[in-house]
């Protein structure tokens, strides 16, 4: 089912209008999961950090054992042909996506003779700047590379992360506040997270357990070239109960304020705020 509108496929080769069907039932990817994507944005006419989103998906595929067949490069010159249809007005969301088609004989192993390869943009507008989220505690945690191709931005993960919503959703949360299999702070369910305690940024050290996001680096180089220091370490819940600001950092909505964890509340408070102006000062720069 499509979240947004709008949608235009690039598959065979060519664009097509429309949700296009893709895969076969038989696929490896539909069967057995082997599938990878990443996401960008088209805001304003821009394109923030489009080359290193498309790298990342090639980098995805190769950590499922899926051999990439498009090089980062051309897939950004794909994709700025197929915004061209788009008023630059219009929020949309651009997925590069790739799955495997054959397995080998046991067919659980992806085979590299052929790989299926699509790029859907989708008409999904930006949270207005108004938008916050609580974040309440799960029992499910972020896995470790012994159990899951945390490597990759891989759709097998995601039943994990729709666990954490549907469990804190009925809660009456927004999202999740997600542990690390050591039991400290990861991310959310949905996106990086960062905090604020007396004007020094910090955020949960890169462990394996997470991607650290493309949208998350471009954020602690902005405040750092801004002269805020950020301290990526370990962190626990009590250091956030503890926090002045929280915020998320991804690339749907780019930065998300946080108003409560559980019983904690919090101020959107001057450096998220300024995190968001700084970011799009950036794209509008770069």
């Amino acid at each position: 089912m499509a979240v947004g509108k709008n949608i235009h496929t690039y598959f065979d080769g060519t664009w097509h209008n429309g949700d296009v069907a893709v895969m076969h039932a038989a696929d490896h990817g539909s069967w057995l999961g082997s599938s990878v994507f990443d996401g960008a944005r088209f805001v304003n006419g821009l394109t923030p950090d489009l080359l290193p989103h498309c790298q990342r998906v090639n980098h995805s595929a190769e950590a499922l054992m899926i051999t990439p067949t498009v090089t980062a490069e051309d897939m950004v010159q794909i994709i700025h042909d197929g915004l061209r249809v788009f008023d630059p007005g219009t929020a949309v969301y651009i997925r590069p996506m790739y799955w495997a088609i054959h397995g080998d004989a046991t067919a659980i192993v992806p085979q590299a003779d052929a790989t299926g390869f699509a790029i859907c943009l989708e008409e999904i507008p930006m949270a207005p700047e108004t938008a916050s989220v609580t974040l309440g505690r799960t029992r499910f945690r972020r896995p470790v590379m012994e159990d899951a191709v945390v490597n990759a931005k891989a759709g097998c993960l995601y039943p994990n992360n729709a666990r954490m919503l549907a469990e804190v959703r009925a809660r009456g949360f927004g999202n999740a506040l997600v542990a690390d299999a050591m039991g400290n702070v990861a991310e959310s369910a949905t996106a990086n997270v960062f905090m604020v305690k007396d004007g020094v940024v910090f955020t949960p050290i890169a462990n394996g357990t997470f991607l650290a996001g493309i949208t998350r680096a471009r954020h602690m180089s902005n405040l750092r070239a801004d002269g805020t220091e950020v301290v990526e370490t370990v962190l626990s819940f009590a250091d956030f109960e503890d926090a002045d600001e929280v915020f998320l950092s991804g690339n749907m909505n780019k930065v998300t304020p946080v108003t409560g964890f559980e019983d904690t509340s919090y101020q959107v408070g001057p450096i998220t705020r300024r995190v968001r102006d700084m970011y799009w000062d950036w794209a509008a720069s770069a």
